[in-house]
């Protein structure tokens, strides 16, 4: 089940995707069996992130508000980098920013002790009214820029679906230097309190819900002129399968470990299934 990306080889197309395995540490026969581990978010000063409630379980999927809790890319670099190397499996560190000059100053900060880096620009830009820099297509290219300037490594860059168009998103990306696409981000939710009458949570949907509309996005993007990583609902290995063919070379697994941490081992034992 060995893939070519990047030109770099993977031992399977099962990546775990940013934020849901924190830094992997927990589980490491888990992180290790994956084709690549990413870690969560990391900005460039620390984040406590959100108060409670930061999750929500809904009917066929969850809602989180986390807010990007991490240590800040210093104390990453200086204590949790060195321990997630030596589970000798490939690493992408997913990069937040909230300004432009963030961006860049966290991958120096980083440099080539990584794979690579998956550019999240799903963060609000703090100086232009918090509107994401993944809606403005101009936003996105010059983050993607600036980065390019600062590495060689491989470059994804993780696309949100709210209120924009990821093709268009992705096309800009790719000409500024990107050297792979990552979606679907979460796409908005919220719950209410029935008692309190007002919003319980305003966050991020995942897991199976959002399966079909992340289906469709990597689909549209499938003639793109690099590699996909799909990801959104992934459960098991059919999922796995459907990503692969709308035209992902790779796919993330994410919120289903919050409810079972060794899914991704059981969905490579099934995929083999589908390869024999």
């Amino acid at each position: 089940m060995m893939v070519e990306i990047f030109g770099l080889k993977f031992k399977n197309p099962v990546f775990l995707a940013s934020g849901v395995f924190g830094f992997g540490l927990k589980y490491p026969m888990v992180t290790a069996s994956v084709g690549a581990f990413f870690t969560k978010g990391i900005t460039l000063i620390p984040k406590n992130g959100n108060p409670p409630p930061r999750i929500y379980e809904t009917h066929c999927g969850l809602i989180n508000s986390v807010g990007l809790e991490n240590p800040g890319v210093k104390e990453f670099t200086k204590s949790i980098l060195p321990k997630i190397k030596k589970l000798n499996n490939r690493v992408f560190v997913n990069v937040a920013g909230f300004t432009f000059d963030e961006y860049p100053r966290i991958v120096a900060e980083i440099g080539e002790r990584v794979t690579g880096f998956e550019i999240n620009i799903s963060c609000p830009n703090v100086k232009e009214g918090g509107v994401l820099f993944g809606q403005n297509p101009k936003s996105a290219k010059k983050i993607v820029k600036l980065v390019r300037r600062e590495t060689k490594l491989p470059i994804i860059v993780k696309l949100t679906a709210n209120f924009c168009d990821p093709l268009v998103i992705a096309e800009v990306c790719i000409e500024a230097g990107a050297d792979g696409i990552s979606l679907i981000n979460t796409i908005y939710g919220m719950a209410f309190d029935p008692i309190n009458k007002r919003p319980l949570i305003i966050g991020g949907l995942s897991g199976p819900a959002i399966k079909p509309f992340a289906l469709y996005c990597v689909y549209r993007l499938r003639d793109l002129k690099a590699p996909i990583i799909g990801m959104g609902g992934v459960c098991s290995a059919r999922d796995v399968y459907d990503f692969l063919l709308a035209g992902a070379r790779a796919v993330g697994v994410g919120s289903i470990v919050l409810r079972d941490p060794y899914a991704p081992l059981k969905i490579i034992k099934e995929l083999k299934e589908y390869y024999e």
